[in-house]
């Protein structure tokens, strides 16, 4: 995922940037950066790799000396940003949040309009925050290219865009992900989490429409071009079950709140058919936490930690290039609580499973330290699809996904029709239950259950049709 900053401020924003980007931090491990524009110096930027050490120690000395009114930061699991820009419109600094899946189309139709290159490439193509300032260039205004790279693009994007007088933001016309306004006395900001603000003076003032454009000065936040429909909206439902952080809001619904639905409404359909037998319940950390509380809550199962993260000295788990040793990291990050393991029957909620290795790797470590058993539930439905939206659970196959690797096997084939893939999402269905059954075996769960998507929903408290939920059903 990518999360963002930007402000505009009658005073020096460096501070305010500076936090207010590293709030978003459990949102990239990879990239950061921070650009700033001051009316002598210029504009000024910094841009970092992440993969060893976080974002306050590698920015420190750049905020002790950058200077600027209005500033825009980055954080990403990508490609480095912001990027700066000379156009017709004058210089700007750019920042995007989303993905673009016709980007070899676009590149196409801009050659064959005359545009000679494109200086920033990653991973191998034409870096995507280059290719969404190109087709802003089209346009005359700032506000009016925005919109037309943004109807341009198949897939998502959000951004930020910072000119000499105003930092505009942008959301993605289908709201895939959030963008909020805050603002305290001379100075507005944006934002991709609403809690980054809270702690700097800041209040909430509201969230944009999709589609919205709005452009920050210290003075307000002003409509440029206004949001599409309410029926629009498709925002990622991901936000709130994983990487959403627990007191952040999304279209006026918290994180933390959800994920205690979720759990609770899970614990109802677990009562329902039938509770294991179990001593305890407790969350693969992070985002499993707030699920398991519900879900302990509701069922009365005493909710307890049998196993806890250290973090304070391993603040990456893949700094070395081995794969071995990341693993090793990984592992050693789990520190168990023994009396809470052994000869003990463990209920663990995790947000999702994905290929599975890691919640595999964490069973197994509940074994070695003396479990009896370790009965698995997640806080969403199988996924089924990779995200075609957002760069989140980005891979080069959805055979990567252990759901799809269990429908092979059990089909025989390797391609699977949208009318079978709609079976084993039916969690009613003789498909499904077989599905779940063999991800269990092969997971070595003592138990295995997924939420249902209705219930996930439900706990959300969105209308359906106003949530993204194409990894689960292709919707």
């Amino acid at each position: 995922m990518s999360g963002f900053f930007g402000v505009a401020a009658k005073e020096d924003c460096v501070f305010d940037l500076f936090y207010g980007t590293d709030y978003h931090s459990h949102l990239g491990t990879k990239r950061a950066g921070m650009a700033v524009y001051d009316a002598e110096r210029g504009f000024d930027r910094a841009i970092h790799n992440i993969e060893n050490t976080n974002f306050r120690p590698k920015f420190e000395g750049d905020a002790k000396r950058m200077k600027g009114c209005l500033g825009i930061g980055y954080i990403s699991d990508f490609e480095p940003q912001p990027l700066i820009v000379r156009a017709h419109h004058g210089t700007y600094a750019i920042a995007t949040v989303g993905k673009i899946n016709n980007d070899e189309e676009l590149v196409r139709m801009l050659f064959q309009d005359g545009h000679a290159h494109f200086m920033e490439m990653s991973g191998g193509g034409v870096n995507p925050t280059e290719l969404t300032s190109v087709l802003i260039n089209r346009c005359d205004s700032i506000a009016e290219g925005i919109r037309y790279a943004q109807e341009q693009i198949r897939g998502s994007m959000t951004m930020l865009v910072m000119t000499q007088d105003a930092v505009y933001a942008a959301r993605d016309p289908h709201g895939r992900t959030p963008v909020v306004i805050g603002k305290r006395e001379g100075a507005y900001c944006a934002c991709f989490e609403s809690f980054s603000f809270f702690n700097l003076g800041y209040t909430e003032e509201r969230e944009l429409g999709p589609g919205e454009i709005v452009k920050l000065t210290p003075e307000g936040a002003e409509t440029v071009l206004p949001a599409k429909e309410e029926a629009q909206l498709k925002i990622c439902t991901f936000l709130w079950i994983y990487y959403g952080f627990p007191a952040s809001s999304y279209e006026g619904r918290n994180v933390e709140t959800v994920r205690n639905r979720c759990g609770a409404l899970q614990a109802k359909r677990d009562l329902a058919k039938g509770m294991p037998e179990v001593d305890s319940v407790a969350g693969v950390p992070d985002s499993g936490v707030a699920h398991a509380i519900g879900y302990a809550t509701a069922s009365g199962i005493p909710f307890q930690r049998p196993f806890v993260k250290y973090t304070h000295t391993w603040p990456r788990s893949f700094m070395p290039s081995l794969q071995e040793k990341r693993d090793l990291i990984a592992k050693m990050k789990m520190i168990p609580v023994h009396e809470l393991i052994r000869e003990k029957r463990l209920l663990m909620i995790d947000d999702s499973i994905v290929r599975g290795t890691q919640l595999k790797e964490t069973t197994r470590f509940l074994y070695e330290n003396g479990a009896k058993e370790v009965h698995i539930r997640t806080a969403c439905p199988p996924l089924l699809y990779s995200c075609p939206y957002l760069n989140f659970s980005r891979s080069s196959s959805e055979m990567e996904l252990i759901s799809r690797r269990i429908i092979e096997r059990l089909e025989g084939r390797k391609t699977a029709s949208e009318e079978l893939l709609s079976d084993y999402a039916d969690p009613d269905s003789a498909r499904y239950e077989t599905m779940v059954k063999e991800i269990g075996k092969e997971m070595e769960f003592t138990s295995l259950s997924y939420n249902r998507l209705d219930d996930m929903i439900e706990a959300v408290g969105l209308s359906p049709c106003h949530l993204c939920t194409h990894c689960w059903n292709g919707h």
